[in-house]
């Protein structure tokens, strides 16, 4: 029996080595190589989109920067990989990308089927539709007999295979295996209307032969939470993931800008003490630096600092804020405590 006992213990702390082995796979990878490889959009405006330079700009690339500067401080650390919408779980999968930060909604059957998480949701969204004026029509409850351009692969086909069926209405789909083609087809007049998620809805117009042709018709069909990924199984990772996020969006709440981070180290507030490391080991925890926090807010800001340069109303797409307030503001967004 005793030695049935130590066996037993031997097995449980040989898996638990194994376990927190594995858990800083990822993490000791992105330190082994010096840079972190990020999956991003092929070229969404306000989201992931790269100059004539190759220098990359959007909510998605903020938040995948602020990761880097969490591990380097230094938020240029990063390798964007474009992946289309059908190649962006392979290439997560397979190692090829460290974190997958392109607009993709997080499901359960992606949870349990793929093998990813998705740590934070970095912007809540839903599907809707865009039409030309022309076109007379002013509901989605109004395409019935339209042809609907959509991308391949992706939630928004299955999510409009659902409307219009519960909606008793028929429809003819345009598909293609890319964003960029399926809005090509829809502008050169392929199809009566476009689908996709209301902020790429947005994004895309500004692309159109003629922008101000277009509207957004007024409903959302579905719950899209956009959120980053990771391979299931790296618990750090995960962690480093999610709480560079709820640290974004803490130092919103908190008041913690890129302009002040340095001068709220000396503030009072306990909470802002634990979110800039001067109390607590809390960055130790998930293997970065106490400082980890300041790293992110100094670099790239706090979340509404990202949304409002990227796609908030000062931007060229004029997303107001909606579900992505904070919670005090009557939004969704909220940050996990640092305590």
């Amino acid at each position: 029996m005793k030695k049935a006992l130590v066996t037993i213990a031997f097995g449980l702390t040989a898996s638990l080595f194994a376990t927190a082995a594995s858990a800083q796979a990822t993490l000791n990878s992105v330190k082994q190589k010096g840079f972190l490889t990020c999956g991003s959009n092929t070229g969404l405006a306000g989201f992931g989109v790269p100059d004539a330079q190759g220098n990359w700009t959007g909510l998605d690339v903020e938040f995948c920067r602020a990761i880097a500067a969490a591990i380097f401080d230094d938020p240029t650390k990063v390798r964007f990989i474009p992946l289309a919408a059908k190649d962006r779980f392979t290439a997560l999968q397979s190692g090829e990308v460290d974190v997958l930060s392109r607009n993709s909604t997080a499901t359960m059957s992606r949870e349990t089927q793929l093998g990813l998480d998705f740590p934070a949701v970095n912007y809540f969204d839903g599907q809707g539709f865009m039409v030309r004026k022309k076109l007379g029509v002013s509901s989605a409850k109004e395409l019935n007999g339209a042809s609907i351009c959509t991308q391949q692969g992706t939630t928004t086909e299955l999510n409009l295979a659902d409307y219009f069926r519960a909606n008793n209405m028929k429809y003819e789909v345009v598909a293609f295996a890319t964003s960029d083609e399926t809005f090509k087809a829809y502008d050169s007049g392929r199809c009566d209307a476009f689908t996709t998620d209301a902020s790429g809805l947005y994004a895309e117009r500004l692309r159109a032969s003629a922008p101000d042709d277009h509207i957004v018709l007024p409903e959302i069909i579905s719950k899209e939470p956009l959120a980053p990924a990771v391979r299931h199984g790296d618990n750090q990772w995960g962690d480093i993931v999610k709480f560079t996020h709820m640290a974004m969006l803490n130092a919103e709440e908190l008041g913690v800008t890129k302009a002040n981070v340095e001068q709220m180290k000396t503030a009072d507030n306990p909470e802002i003490k634990r979110l800039l490391g001067t109390e607590g080991k809390f960055g130790e925890a998930v293997g970065l630096t106490n400082d980890w926090a300041v790293r992110i807010i100094k670099h790239v800001g706090n979340y509404g600092e990202s949304f409002e340069r990227n796609i908030g109303e000062g931007s060229r797409l004029k997303i107001k804020r909606g579900q992505n307030a904070l919670w005090t503001k009557g939004g969704l967004q909220y940050g996990i405590p640092v305590r």
